[in-house]
């Protein structure tokens, strides 16, 4: 059994507490079997049934790019009309993706439909697939982390658009849009809250004894 002391305890802390939902990317590609890399140890992650529900697109064509862009620009507008008064002004300040400027771009989908696994666990709670699935690019994050580089998960987008402009079989589910890359800068706060949009809460508040 392979033991872990504290000195590799607290470095894992560490790289929680520096992993960052990123959105200004700087313009340095990723080495050569990187996103790869990434991919397979996303992989390692815990699934229902051993279902292994996740699968991945890496979006290299500039045209499907930019119609992701497209996309994300669309819903941006859309959701800042929910908004008024200061806090529309303080959302149209936000920098929300960083698309534009990442070098990798990886869709990561849901299949709902595979046989795998033999739908052990899934009876009562289907979506512990969508939940297996948000398990590996948790893992994937935190090894990007590790190796310096950044990962942002854009979620303003149009799930059934971006099914669409990639193509991908109809039973996927789409969970995530990533943005790859190395960041701009290194920071132990999030953005969000660097903004004053939000701030980290204690576990405190999020938990009971029963």
């Amino acid at each position: 059994m392979v033991e872990f002391d504290d000195t590799f305890r607290r470095q894992l802390r560490e790289l929680f507490v520096w992993r960052r939902d990123v959105r200004r990317f700087r313009s340095d590609p990723l080495p050569d079997g990187a996103m790869d890399r990434l991919i397979e140890t996303a992989c390692l992650s815990p699934s229902v049934g051993l279902s292994q529900p996740w699968r991945f697109v890496i979006v290299d064509d500039a045209v499907r790019r930019r119609a992701v862009i497209d996309d994300f620009r669309a819903c941006n507008a859309d959701a800042l009309s929910c908004y008024s008064g200061e806090r529309a002004a303080r959302y149209a300040t936000l920098k929300l993706s960083g698309l534009e400027q990442a070098s990798g771009h990886l869709a990561v989908f849901a299949d709902k439909t595979s046989d795998i696994g033999h739908g052990l666990g899934r009876a009562t709670m289907p979506e512990t697939t969508e939940y297996s699935v948000v398990s590996a690019i948790t893992a994937m994050w935190l090894a990007a982390r590790a190796e310096g580089i950044g990962l942002g998960w854009v979620s303003i987008l149009n799930p059934d658009r971006v099914h669409a402009i990639l193509d991908v079989p109809d039973p996927w589910k789409f969970i995530a849009y990533l943005c790859i890359g190395y960041p701009e800068t290194e920071c132990d706060r999030p953005e969000l809250e660097q903004a004053k949009w939000e701030h980290r809460r204690g576990a405190n508040e999020f938990t009971l004894r029963r």
